[in-house]
């Protein structure tokens, strides 16, 4: 039996377990990235284990995500993560140099290798035949110290593309008619490996748009092969030394399997507020548009960027509409400025912002009350633009800039020919803002912010656990909801305790002081809990209120892992319907919770105020039992279990 390409580069790193999945391996990590929203608490996290140098072959640290400096804060992080990373040996990326996966894509990424970044998107990096993962800072943290990165091994899932997109269809289509297909919760425990003849139709920043959105299917990572296209991508970034061929087997097996005609799409849009409720652009066109976005990890790459340009040039925004624009990176926006495409974009009314993140994360961009935004970006959920009124629609570049100009939501087929962009032979490579770690031994002083505050470590698993419920929530609650992410609150990320004053507030206004009250206690949540961002303040915040335990129908794998982290309790209900059984204000009590653990995976908790028990699954690696009993992974670590 032949191997799949993410068996193959698996087995090339694995450490311990064996490649079944459903159970537990763990793999060396040669890559890390970080970005400022997350960034800082990993460092901090990597300083309290006392590791002199990172271990990893390449380690980047970026600044894109808070780079509205409307006060200290942020400027003081950035300042915290360059003096770090001079000091333990990671590489920085200033502000203005891009959003992290664009650079990564562009500067770093090599195939066949792992990359582990604290941020969910990460598996962008897939367009380039990496394995690339998504996981919370701590688990970042460790990799950089050299330990493993420990995971579920994954289903594959073999995408087989067919066919060639026709004119004006493009690769946010495919990836949003796979979220059409499988839902939110159709790829978690499994890496989507895209095969077939169509993979050759698509260039390395149209493969990373969908592994990019791949996150949005809860998927552990997304994988295109490495091949001819990968090696011209990299030739043109002057990096042809790292490319190696990478291909599944002939023979290789697959644990599923769907299959996209891509001559059959067409224009495709997600509609509010999942990134998989879409339907065809032309189902629903006509629809007034108040607010264009084009950017973000997703769509900002160069060839993206040059296709808005040719659809805008001549042309004016409609009166009613505004048009931002963010480049990807600092390549992306320099080129555009040298051939006169960002005179294009600025002429027909374009405002054009800087390379980061910026609308995608309610960084700045805020559409009015009520509006209609159109966004090239990877989620549009409730409330995460930094409007909850407005509503968002995920579509593609083309889509965008020509809804931007008609002023109604447009189906670009009617624009005519398609414009053509040819992949350029040679990128422009100026790294200045890439700043190289100082070398080893060297003095660093390492620079702390006065917004820097101590982060919240659990402590030993009790004997007992109890405590209310203090929350009763619905299906798919996002990270969004529980650690809301806003120009707001993002210069406080490294001030857990001030952040934990907002946890489930979109839910709940009063879940911070009722937390706080009872000392603690337990949330209730449906299916999918936890949904979206890598970021562990989702768990850290609910650390520092007291939460215990988190039970829920189902949970999304990145959350999952960053409750084990924080020793919180992730408890799976054995029987659905036990749901309707408890409410908030119950009070719950696990007994004997240590030997229970330990014994095996179905614990019982009772409900004193109702008189009931029921069960509850905890399903945990040997590992992950002593890391809970430990009360999370940093004490575990701590214990010289590295």
């Amino acid at each position: 039996m032949g191997l799949n390409l993410t068996q193959k580069i698996i087995r090339e790193h694995l450490i311990s377990g064996e490649m079944i999945p459903g159970k537990e391996i763990s793999i060396r990590i040669d890559q890390t990235l970080t970005q400022d929203s997350t960034g800082t608490m990993a460092y901090l996290q990597f300083e309290a284990m006392g590791i002199p140098r990172v271990k990893t072959k390449k380690s980047v640290a970026y600044i894109d995500h808070n780079t509205l400096q409307t006060g200290f804060e942020n400027a003081d992080d950035h300042k915290y993560i360059q003096t770090v990373a001079a000091k333990y040996g990671i590489y920085f990326s200033k502000p203005g140099n891009g959003i992290c996966h664009q650079v990564h894509l562009e500067r770093f990424g090599v195939p066949g290798m792992t990359l582990l970044g604290s941020d969910s998107h990460t598996p962008t990096g897939g367009g380039l035949g990496m394995l690339a993962i998504g996981a919370g800072g701590l688990d970042v943290a460790v990799a950089m110290g050299g330990g493993p990165y420990y995971l579920m091994m994954p289903k594959v899932c073999c995408v087989n593309l067919r066919g060639r997109l026709k004119p004006w269809v493009s690769a946010k289509d495919i990836i949003l008619e796979i979220l059409r297909i499988l839902t939110v919760k159709g790829g978690v425990g499994k890496v989507m490996e895209y095969t077939g003849e169509g993979v050759k139709t698509l260039s390395v920043p149209e493969r990373a748009t969908i592994t990019n959105m791949g996150a949005e299917l809860g998927a552990t990572t997304s994988i295109f092969p490495s091949d001819e296209i990968t090696r011209e991508f990299l030739k043109a970034q002057g990096r042809e030394e790292d490319w190696r061929e990478l291909l599944p087997d002939e023979d290789a097996e697959y644990d599923e399997e769907i299959e996209i005609d891509l001559s059959s799409l067409e224009p495709l849009v997600a509609q509010p507020h999942s990134p998989d409720n879409v339907v065809k652009v032309s189902e629903i066109a006509g629809l007034k548009v108040d607010q264009v976005a084009i950017g973000s990890c997703t769509n900002s790459s160069y060839a993206d960027m040059m296709k808005v340009a040719a659809i805008l040039k001549g042309k004016t925004v409609h009166p009613d509409v505004s048009l931002v624009i963010a480049p990807g990176s600092k390549q992306v926006l320099t080129m555009l400025a040298q051939n006169g495409a960002l005179a294009d974009m600025v002429a027909a009314g374009a405002r054009i912002l800087e390379s980061a993140c910026g609308p995608c994360i309610g960084m700045g961009q805020a559409p009015a009350s009520n509006a209609v935004s159109l966004r090239t970006f990877n989620r549009n959920f409730e409330g995460r633009s930094g409007t909850r009124s407005a509503k968002v629609y995920l579509v593609s570049p083309e889509v965008a800039a020509a809804s931007a100009l008609k002023g109604y939501l447009t189906d670009p087929r009617e624009l005519g020919e398609a414009p053509t962009v040819e992949m350029p032979d040679r990128f422009l490579v100026n790294d200045n803002l890439i700043i190289a770690p100082a070398p080893e031994g060297n003095n660093v002083e390492v620079v702390r912010g006065p917004n820097i505050k101590p982060f919240p470590v659990n402590t030993e698993l009790k004997e007992k656990v109890e405590g209310k419920v203090l929350i009763k929530l619905g299906d798919n609650i996002t990270t969004d909801h529980i650690m809301p992410s806003n120009a707001k609150l993002l210069p406080f990320r490294s001030n857990v305790p001030y952040l934990a004053e907002f946890c489930l507030t979109p839910c709940d206004p009063d879940f911070p002081r009722r937390a706080k009250e009872n000392g603690g206690g337990f949330i209730l949540g449906g299916s999918n809990y936890g949904q979206g961002s890598s970021r562990e303040h989702a768990a850290l915040a609910p650390l520092q209120l007291g939460i215990k335990g988190v039970i829920a129908k189902s949970f999304a794998r990145i959350h999952m892992a960053n409750l084990i982290n924080s020793g919180i309790l992730p408890l799976v209900l054995e029987n659905v319907e036990d749901y309707e059984q408890i409410d908030e204000g119950d009070e719950l009590v696990l007994e004997n919770i240590r030997e229970q653990i330990k014994a095996g995976s179905r614990l019982t908790v009772k409900n004193k105020t109702k008189g009931t028990e029921i069960n509850v699954l905890i399903t945990l690696s040997d590992r992950q039992k002593d890391i809970i009993l430990a009360g999370g992974l940093l004490n575990y670590t701590r214990k010289g279990s590295l």
